[in-house]
Formats: structure tokens, sequence, C-alpha cells
């Protein structure tokens, strides 16, 4: 017999895989829908047990506690059978959890190494434009000529950081 899990229809589903809480939780309820209704019943039993209380009916009150524990333990085995039946599909989606968190960290630091990238590169352009402005600065050409080299330098750039963030916040790319 092979170790691999045995095919689920959820298997292509990936609605199935990436939901909010309330449709994880309607999900829930129409795949075990009777914890609920053993929750409910004991929650029956209980209001049913106080109120004989309050009235002094001691027979009913026994009777209602009698109904409460059935229905916690129906509640008890309901849980456990659930959760044995769709042990396989947890299994699953915890598996599939997993890839969806590594996909997310590898985009994550990728797009972390295109920042370093793009600040390394703006670094290096500063850095020959500070070398020009020197350059030009010791040939002895004066203060004038040398801003004149730093303005050609930033108008052959592309533009910094600052730069693009600020053309994507004013709509010009």
């Amino acid at each position: 017999m092979s170790g691999a899990p045995l095919p689920s229809s959820f298997d292509k589903d990936r609605e199935f895989y990436e939901e909010n809480r309330w449709q994880k939780f309607s999900r829930r309820l129409r795949e075990e829908p009777l914890i609920p209704l053993g929750c409910a019943l004991t929650c029956y039993a209980l209001l049913g047990a106080t109120r004989s209380i309050r009235a002094g009916n001691h027979v009913q009150t026994n009777r209602m506690f009698r109904a409460r524990i059935y229905a916690q333990g129906f509640t008890l085995l309901a849980l456990v059978a659930g959760s044995m039946y769709y042990k396989t599909d947890r299994d699953k989606r915890k598996e599939f959890e997993g890839v969806v968190a590594e996909n997310k960290a590898k985009q994550k630091n990728e797009a972390w190494i295109r920042e370093l990238e793009a600040r390394d590169r703006e670094d290096k352009e500063w850095k020959l434009r500070r070398d020009a402005a020197r350059a030009v600065a010791a040939s002895g050409e004066g203060v004038g000529s040398a801003r004149k080299a730093m303005e050609t330098s930033e108008r052959k750039g592309e533009g910094g950081i600052l730069d693009a963030v600020r053309d994507l916040v004013q709509g010009r790319h």
C-alpha cells in the first residue's frame, strides 16, 4: 500500500484554501453540523434545568441535568468523529498554507533584493556625480563650472528612488 495520501476533492479548489473568517466559520458549520447542534442542545438543557430549579421542580431538574450530560456526550462524540473524518483535508490545508507562506516569504525576499540593487545603483550614480564635480573643481575652472557639471550629471541619470516615488504619487508613471 502506498504512503501517499488519498486524492481529495479539494485539491484543485483554491477558494477552499484561501478564505476569510466568515467563510471558514460557514464551511465548518457545513462540514460538521452536529457540533453546533450538540452545543445548542446542551444550552437548552441547562436553560431548562435553571428554570426548573427556580420553579422548585426537582424531578424536571434531574431530567434536564441528565439531558445536559447526554447532549455533552453527543457533542463530544461528534467532535471526535468529525476530527477523524476530516483529518486528511486538514493536513492538506496545513501543507497548502505552508507553501503559500513560503511563496510570500520568497516574494518578500526578492523585493528586498530588488530594492537593495536599486539603492546600490543610486549610490554608484551619486559617487560618479561627486567624482565628476570634484574633477571639474580640481581642474580649476571655478565654482560655476562645477555646478554646471553637477547639473549635467543629474540630468543624465534616470533619477533616484525619491524621484520614482514622487512620480508614482503624482501619477506620472
